[in-house]
């Protein structure tokens, strides 16, 4: 089993039993999101928040420099994917929900969240998840390794709810690529909720209501 990645912890609650695995972008880390919690105004759902560091590494797009990143980016368009660093990074995911699992949360009750790079992790890990597990929340990004997950998709999964949310002006992951990612899954089956925002590459007040409302669908009061 894999070491586990640090990371930042929430509880709304003394022994939550739901819990929302959060991934964040690009050369940010686990402090990226954390402070949102208090805004998502949920009632008093117990739920355990984990906000994981990605690993460092050296991205390519940055003249190698090291940074935390959940894969290597090659290239602004995001068209030579790191397909090893996406699978690594899901092994990484796969032993966080484990270790979920064994602090006694069902995997029904579990969430992957997160954002840009962090998204495109969540998507990837929770659509071959082998067991179903609540939800997937997708924020600004897009499907990595696209081609191959009608063949890997775990039909545990098949059905399970995804939170898609992007701006209209985003310079960094364009919105054709994130609509590209909502029909691939659709053609596919998934239910989609999808969200666009007059925003850039961010999170704006209305997408955390739109979070709020959608967690508090999928995990229950």
């Amino acid at each position: 089993m894999p070491e586990l990645l640090d990371a930042i912890e929430i509880e709304t609650v003394k022994n939550p039993t739901a819990s929302v695995i959060w991934l964040h972008g690009l050369g940010a880390d686990g402090n990226d999101f954390a402070p949102i919690v208090p805004e998502l105004r949920l009632p008093k759902a117990g739920i355990r928040f984990v906000f994981p560091h990605a690993p460092v590494r050296p991205v390519t797009i940055n003249a190698g420099m090291r940074m935390r990143a959940w894969y290597d980016i090659a290239d602004g368009a995001n068209r030579r994917e790191d397909e090893r660093g996406v699978r690594a990074s899901q092994v990484l995911i796969e032993a966080l929900i484990a270790r979920e699992k064994e602090r006694g949360t069902k995997a029904g009750r579990l969430v992957l969240a997160g954002f840009s790079q962090g998204g495109a992790i969540a998507l990837h890990a929770g659509l071959r998840d082998p067991e179903r597990i609540a939800g997937i929340m997708a924020l600004s990004a897009y499907v990595p390794v696209g081609e191959k997950l009608s063949a890997e998709r775990s039909t545990a999964n098949r059905d399970v709810p995804i939170f898609m949310g992007h701006g209209s002006d985003d310079p960094i992951i364009p919105l054709v690529r994130a609509e590209q990612s909502r029909n691939l899954l659709k053609s596919l089956g998934y239910p989609v909720e999808w969200h666009e925002y007059g925003m850039p590459h961010s999170v704006c007040p209305e997408e955390l209501t739109d979070i709020g409302t959608w967690l508090r669908k999928v995990l229950g009061p």
